[in-house]
Order: C-alpha cells, then structure tokens, then sequence
C-alpha cells in the first residue's frame, strides 16, 4: 500500500511539473489523469486508451461546436447525444465518459479563451498525464 502511494506520488508529481515547464493554463488537469490511471483497478492500457481516445473525441468536438454554434442547454445536449453517437460508431464505448466529461468542461466552464484553444490545451494536459503513468506503470507495475 505505501508503495503504491510512492507510485501515485511520483506520476501526479512529474506530470505537473512538466505541465509547469510546457506553461500549461490548467496544469492540474496533467496530474489528474495520471492519478485516474495509475489507480485504475483496470489495467492502464485499456484505461489510458479510453481516456486518451475520449479526451481526443471530445476536445474535438467541442472545438467544433464551441467555435461555430451558439452555446446553450440545447447545443449541450446535442453535443453529448453526437458524442455518444460517435463513440459508438467508432466502437470505443468505453471512452464515452472520458469524452463527455472534456466536452463537458470545455463547453460549460467560462473560458478567456476560444473554444479550439482550450481544447487544444486539455488534451496536451490529459495526454500529458496519461502519458507520464503510462509510462510508470510499465516501469514499476504492480505486483499481485
């Protein structure tokens, strides 16, 4: 178990500072997503690609529409039906939640910034983090 603490310490740590050195505007986002895969009960393969693959879809997404439709309750709900949509067409199921929730904090947080610029941001935050226990977890992986 302290291990284990020691793991999810170094990954939530290194992905902050490099999200500091690449002057990140969110920089928190980088070692959330670390945490959310080095503590997944699943393994970090499956979780890092649902996530990455989420945040991807859903950035893109609301790039689009926050950048060429009115926002609203209206434009929010068609955004989440035509992300479902897409992650079932694309048959990545798993990474619906993943792509919901960028969605969701790209089109309902207020922003300084136009929709595409912070999208563009949090997915270099997310991918960043992903990254970094990605790359942990191959490196230390947890012995059952």
């Amino acid at each position: 178990m302290l291990l284990d603490a020691v793991r999810t310490t170094i990954a939530a740590v290194v992905s902050l500072l490099l999200a500091h050195i690449l002057k990140l505007p969110e920089s928190y986002w980088a070692p959330i997503s670390a945490i959310v895969i080095i503590q997944s009960t699943l393994d970090p393969r499956i979780v890092s690609w649902q996530r990455f693959a989420g945040t991807a879809l859903g950035a893109a997404l609301a790039a689009l529409i926050g950048t060429f439709f009115p926002s609203g309750v209206l434009m929010y709900a068609v955004a989440i039906f035509v992300c479902g949509a897409l992650c079932a067409l694309l048959r990545v199921r798993g990474a619906y939640r993943f792509a919901a929730i960028t969605l969701s904090i790209i089109l309902l947080v207020a922003h300084q910034s136009p929709a595409w610029i912070v999208a563009a941001h949090r997915f270099v935050e997310v991918s960043l983090g992903i990254a970094v226990a990605l790359a942990l977890a191959e490196l230390w992986p947890i012995r059952a």
